[in-house]
């Protein structure tokens, strides 16, 4: 730009060579200055917002203090130990207040994150909302109980960052449709937690607040892209929380730190006041959904979601309150099983957690039948990839400019940023010794055209009929497979984004789904890692393998699969499966 302008300034056949050669240096000094001052630009951003998040972390403990010496002789582990159902009950009835819980969760909030770095920001008017709450005529469901939001979830005058310095100029003008029902039914949102970069990704680290770390293994990544609310719900600074899902984004921090999730049918909460760096993709269904300890927190949540305020404040949201009936059933269910999706060889953890969970449904009367989900190569790299990144990944990248990249997602980012052509060649060259390698590059080219779009569509929709011709065959209620884990060492999610196929089949599907620990990882499990392959034996089996080592004790969870929008059947065969595990748990 710069020689452009000097071009036009003087014309070149008079400009002698040690002039020339003065401009040349003097170009590139001004765009190497340029580029400094950029930096420089973006530095001060993120310091601005490091401030901001120690600011809000102070104003954290001034509100503990203070809800202290209110409430004198308040039992915080009493408190903190209570199931969300029977804390909801205590706070209805009045045998615990408001506010001695709230000073109960902001005081663990501050522990944990001390600890792990996972809250980014306090919702300052919490204790304005608990007064609210107080005079509202009717106690919601959720009256009184704290509850943790992920970062992009749209709070008024809170910034939702995306783990972007693009994001932090934008304070919101007003609450996401969610937290405004979440308040109509008398919860209190009360901090906003940390995401990865982008959130296009299942690790938790950007430059503007750093790298969540999983408690219960620091040297661990507690997943993502809701990974800051896994870690403070794990820990205890939470017990209840929101995430979103677009691969997997609420069921893996779920799966490694060994709490429950739920990503619900898609249409079936809004997410209507949600930031997204990716806005407009809709060839993969993205959903915003509840995680907690255990199953019943989620359905009371999703029970309190589901109510005529929802419905009023987003109209696309289909009018279908919660069916109690559903969840409370106790048929006996005809479900069908696989331990292996073909895409990623699942870990010794993953595949024995469901043969374990599919033996104690055998026993306890429930009907199982193995299920195979049709063409999953092509699922993940044609219907999931190539829509993800419909546009060839140049919306996501756009984003990044005027930023830092975090170490943790380069090698994901300079992937996405290659020219196309070049993709395309590298694809080729790559095709007879690594092809899912391959068939992934030649995806993240995205689909072309508009014309293009509108095919994959009917393509996703045609694959939709085809995996239903295969539930109606077999006359399943549900599905029992494997998630992703034990949880990966640090750095590695960045590496390996097309390790979510255990998840993402679901988001292309737009079929509820949900994560239940079931299990740790043996010493057995660990020494038969040791001699994993993989289906490919490609860099990425190499890799997976290594983002797994070292997982003694960590939890291993399942996931649960349902019809769209029988959400309530997910959660019921959840509880079935979390009911199972712990008498099992009991008797041994």
């Amino acid at each position: 730009m710069m020689q452009e302008k000097l071009g036009e300034l003087l014309p070149l056949q008079k400009i002698n060579p040690p002039t020339v050669l003065a401009i040349t240096c003097s170009s590139a000094a001004a765009i190497v200055l340029w580029k400094w001052v950029a930096h420089r630009r973006i530095q001060r951003k993120m310091e601005e917002a490091r401030r901001w998040r120690d600011d809000s972390l102070e104003q954290m403990e001034k509100v503990v203090w203070k809800l202290k010496q209110k409430n004198p002789g308040v039992e915080s582990e009493f408190i903190l130990s209570l199931p969300l159902t029977e804390l909801a009950m205590k706070l209805k009835e009045e045998s615990l207040s408001p506010e001695s819980v709230l000073y109960a969760y902001i005081k663990k909030a501050l522990e944990v994150t001390r600890e792990v770095n996972c809250v980014t920001d306090f919702i300052h008017d919490c204790e304005e909302q608990i007064q609210e709450v107080k005079r509202q005529n009717k106690k919601g469901l959720l009256y009184g109980v704290p509850v943790s939001i992920k970062d992009h979830i749209g709070c008024k005058g809170h910034i939702s960052t995306c783990g972007l310095v693009q994001f932090l100029s934008t304070m919101e003008a007003d609450d996401s449709v969610i937290v405004k029902v979440l308040k109509k039914q008398g919860a209190i949102p009360f901090v906003k937690t940390n995401v990865p970069q982008s959130m296009v990704n299942y690790d938790c680290s950007n430059l503007i607040f750093g790298q969540t770390i999983n408690p219960l293994n620091h040297k661990k990544s507690p997943g993502g892209s809701s990974g800051g609310e896994g870690a403070l719900i794990a820990a205890g600074g939470s017990i209840l929380g929101f995430g979103t899902d677009v691969a997997g984004s609420i069921r893996l921090p779920s799966s490694f730190c060994g709490i429950c999730g739920l990503k619900p049918t898609g249409p079936r909460l809004s997410s209507l006041g949600l930031a997204s760096p990716i806005a407009g993709m809709k060839s993969v269904t993205a959903t915003i959904g509840p995680m907690a300890r255990d199953v019943d927190s989620l359905a009371l949540c999703m029970k309190a979601l589901l109510c005529d305020e929802l419905f009023h404040l987003d109209p696309s949201v289909p009018p279908m309150p919660f069916k109690e009936e559903i969840y409370t059933s106790t048929k006996p269910l005809r479900i069908g099983y696989y331990d292996d999706d073909g895409y990623f060889e699942p870990s010794p953890s993953m595949r024995r957690a469901v043969r374990e969970t599919k033996h104690l449904l055998q026993t306890s009367g429930h009907t199982l039948v193995p299920f195979e989900p049709p063409r999953i190569n092509y699922v993940v790299d044609e219907l999931f990839t190539r829509g993800l990144y419909s546009d060839g990944a140049a919306t996501l990248v756009e984003k990044f400019k005027g930023d830092i990249v975090d170490p943790n997602l380069k090698s994901q980012i300079n992937c996405y940023s290659i020219p196309i052509v070049v993709k395309r060649i590298l694809a080729f060259i790559l095709k007879p010794m690594y092809p899912r390698i391959a068939r992934d590059l030649n995806a993240l080219c995205g689909v072309g055209s508009a014309k293009e779009l509108w095919k994959h569509h009917v393509a996703v929709a045609a694959y939709r009929e085809e995996f239903l011709a295969e539930w109606r065959k077999l006359k399943l209620d549900v599905i029992l497979c494997p998630v992703l884990g034990p949880a990966f060492n640090e750095g590695y999610p960045g590496k390996l984004f097309a390790a979510t196929s255990y998840t993402n089949l679901y988001n292309v599907l737009n079929f509820p789904a949900g994560i239940v620990p079931v299990s740790t990882v043996t010493k057995a499990d660990e020494e038969e890692l040791k001699h994993y392959r993989g289906h490919y034996g490609d860099p990425w089996d190499k890799r997976l393998k290594e983002a797994m080592e070292g997982a003694v004790g960590f939890p291993v969870a399942v996931q649960c699969v349902a019809l769209p929008w029988q959400d309530e059947l997910c959660l019921r065969f959840m509880r079935e499966v979390e009911n199972l595990t712990k008498k099992r748990s009991r008797v041994s």
